[in-house]
């Protein structure tokens, strides 16, 4: 990530630093006038590790927050696409087999119009069977259209209780 190369540079010249003083204390001589200065250093360079060894841990923590909210927000994006899909299942399923009975009805209807300008008996039997066949295809298409709703209420009562 671009976010941790700063904290790798700041870690590694950290190292360098760390590694520079205790370069520095080995060298320097315990027999020495400078032994008031090595203590200095000893415990700068005390300070320096437990102020990075804070550092460190402060990171850790951020990095474990940051991956917890990851998380949190993968599962969340998880559960609306699943969400979605119920919402997209329940646009009528029975769509195609209404709109297939309302052009047999139109059909009907324009039959219906077109016989009433033959011949009486015969416009009047036809008439009168096309006329029972768009009331069962009406009834059908009306039986179809509760399912259809009943199905549909049905999904959003079990997706109101999954929310």
């Amino acid at each position: 990530m671009t976010t941790e190369e700063p904290l790798q540079q700041q870690s590694q010249t950290m190292f360098c630093m760390r590694k520079k003083m205790s370069e520095m204390i080995e060298t320097s001589d315990t027999d020495s006038p400078l032994l008031h200065d090595q203590d200095m250093t000893t415990s700068a360079l005390a300070a320096f590790r437990a102020k990075e060894d804070d550092i460190e841990r402060r990171r850790s923590e951020i990095r474990d927050r940051v991956q917890a909210q990851l998380t949190r927000v993968e599962e969340e994006a998880k559960r609306l696409h699943l969400i979605h899909g119920e919402l997209d299942s329940v646009t009528d399923p029975m769509r195609k087999e209404l709109s297939a009975i309302c052009k047999r009805v139109e059909i009907v209807n324009r039959d219906v119009k077109s016989l009433g300008e033959k011949e009486y008996k015969e416009s009047v039997e036809a008439f009168n069977e096309k006329t029972t066949e768009k009331g069962q295809l009406l009834a059908k298409l009306a039986e179809l259209m509760n399912e259809s709703e009943k199905l549909r209420s049905t999904k959003l009562e079990e997706l109101c209780k999954n929310i």
